[in-house]
């Protein structure tokens, strides 16, 4: 296992792990601190027109910045997703997180097929021992089939 060369995996001491996320440019704690300074910034000039009489535009900036909210929080939502992979102990253990609920699947390392779900550019369809889960949502369609080859050799390897 040490002269094995991994692209998306670590390995620390006998455990091999794939850890795989959303590529998102701010945190849900930034995107708030963003979101707070938009809400000041847009009713403070909606505050403005309205002591000028145009009352209007503090209504259009609290309809502006409820629809701006509503993307921020399904953006913050899914920031946090992730696919975590490891082999560990003859096990490969595999987590899903979605949207803060997690899915896990467990498999014997002489059980488990990895395998393209329906074309090389697919998910990967980890399974064995009746059951199967899919990974590498966060990895570019065209290094896929390079993610599986890696958990492949590391399965053939452990």
């Amino acid at each position: 296992m040490t002269n094995m060369v991994f692209r998306f995996a670590t390995v620390q001491g006998k455990t091999i792990q794939w850890f795989l996320r959303r590529n998102c440019a701010l945190t849900p704690t930034q995107l708030g601190w963003f979101y707070l300074s938009l809400c000041v910034v847009s009713l403070g000039i909606g505050a403005v027109f309205w002591f000028q009489g145009a009352v209007l535009v503090l209504w259009f900036a609290w309809a502006e910045l409820l629809a701006v909210g509503a993307a921020f929080l399904l953006y913050a939502r899914h920031a946090t997703d992730g696919e975590r992979i490891y082999l560990q102990d003859g096990r490969l253990v595999v987590e899903f997180e979605n949207a803060g609920r997690l899915e896990r699947a467990e498999f014997r390392r002489e059980w488990v097929r990895v395998e393209p779900r329906l074309g090389d550019r697919s998910l990967i369809e980890v399974s064995g021992q009746g059951r199967s889960i899919d990974v590498g949502r966060f990895v570019r369609p065209e290094l896929r089939p390079v993610l599986a080859k890696e958990i492949r050799m590391a399965l053939r390897g452990a």
